[in-house]
C-alpha cells in the first residue's frame, strides 16, 4: 500500500459560509508480510489537527458544500509544510518497521505443567 492522507473530521462555523476552522487528519500506510493464513498486516498511523481562519471573501475560497477531501488534504499539507509532511510520513514508515521487527517479545522461559 502507499501512504494515504485522509481527513477524519472537520469543525466549521455555524454561519452561512460554514468556513472550516479545524481539520482532523490521518496519515497511514500498511505492509502485508507473508501470504494466506500466515499473512500479517503491519500498519503505521499518525493523527493530527490543523486550525484555520476562514475568509469567504478571500481569493480561491471554496464553499463548504463544494469542498472535497482532496481540497482539505492539500490545505493540511500546505499548513504543515514539506519538511513536516516528510517527517510524518517517515514516522509512519518507522512504525511499520518496528511492527515487523519488534524490540521486545512476551513469553515465559518455562513450560506449563
Amino acid at each position: 500500500m502507499a501512504i494515504q492522507w485522509s481527513i477524519t473530521n472537520t469543525e466549521y462555523n455555524n454561519d452561512s459560509d460554514k468556513g472550516i476552522i479545524r481539520a482532523e487528519w490521518k496519515c497511514t500506510n500498511s505492509e502485508v508480510v507473508g501470504s494466506g493464513d500466515s499473512a500479517v498486516t503491519h500498519t503505521g498511523t499518525v493523527l493530527g489537527m490543523e486550525s484555520y481562519t476562514p475568509d469567504a471573501s478571500a481569493d480561491g475560497y471554496v464553499a463548504y458544500d463544494s469542498l472535497t477531501e482532496a481540497n482539505v488534504v492539500s490545505w493540511v499539507k500546505a499548513t504543515l509544510g514539506s519538511d513536516e509532511v516528510t517527517r510524518v510520513e517517515t514516522k509512519v514508515a518507522a512504525q511499520i518497521t518496528k511492527s515487523k521487527t519488534p524490540p521486545t517479545s512476551w513469553g515465559k522461559p518455562w513450560s506449563e505443567e
